[in-house]
């Protein structure tokens, strides 16, 4: 899967990014604004945004590198 940038819109709320954890491992996730990803640097795993809803299961993950 490619991760694109998305437009402006699709970008996530501050308040939302504070509660999230990576469902993995329950750690910090953090916010790749260029890519519009939540990124565990732990897991190397990312989770793609759309339309501002992040899609955190864990079989839809991308792996990354931090």
């Amino acid at each position: 899967m490619c991760a694109e940038k998305l437009e402006k819109d699709d970008k996530i709320s501050t308040e939302l990014l504070k509660i999230l954890a990576c469902p993995k491992c329950k750690g910090e996730l953090k916010y790749d604004e260029k890519r519009n990803l939540l990124v565990c640097c732990r897991c190397e795993l990312a989770y793609r945004i759309e339309d501002g809803i992040p899609i955190m299961l864990i079989d839809e993950a991308i792996h990354f590198s931090c």
